[in-house]
This record gives structure tokens, C-alpha cells and sequence, in this order.
């Protein structure tokens, strides 16, 4: 098999989507449908606290929070 040459992704949510590709592609065959969504969760935790830890990088509360002052931008209401 040819090495396959892939173009570097900037975009966060495609590279997210290339490493979930990645990891399940590995396991190949999954017992059932409960260990894909623990792999898949796991790998968006992970990415999650990458993201949290790379200031600066990414938008920040600190960047974003001039945005709440403005009545015309709103930001829909977190559900916990």
C-alpha cells in the first residue's frame, strides 16, 4: 500500500473528526455500540482539556466578554 499523503488541517473541528477517524480505525471492530461512544467520548475529552490549556491559541472567556456588553450579541443560555 502507497503511504498516503494528507494535507495538513487547520480548521479544529476537521482535525478532531481525522483523530476520532484515526483511533476508531485502529480498533477496527467494536463489541458493541456502548465501547464506540467511550472511545469517541474519550477522545473529545481529551481534545477538550488540550483546547482549555492552550491559551491564547483559541478564543478565550477574556477575549470574548466584551461581546456579552453588546445587546445585539447573545449567547444562547447553558443548560446543566
Amino acid at each position: 500500500m502507497a503511504p498516503r499523503h494528507l494535507i495538513p488541517v487547520t480548521n479544529p473541528l476537521e482535525r478532531v473528526n481525522g483523530e476520532i477517524k484515526r483511533r476508531t480505525e485502529v480498533v477496527g471492530i467494536f463489541p458493541n455500540e456502548d465501547a464506540i461512544v467511550r472511545l469517541v467520548g474519550a477522545i473529545l475529552l481529551e481534545q477538550n482539556y488540550e483546547w482549555a490549556v492552550q491559551r491564547g491559541r483559541y478564543m478565550t472567556l477574556e477575549t470574548i466578554a466584551p461581546l456579552g456588553d453588546d445587546p445585539a450579541v447573545s449567547f444562547p443560555a447553558i443548560a446543566s
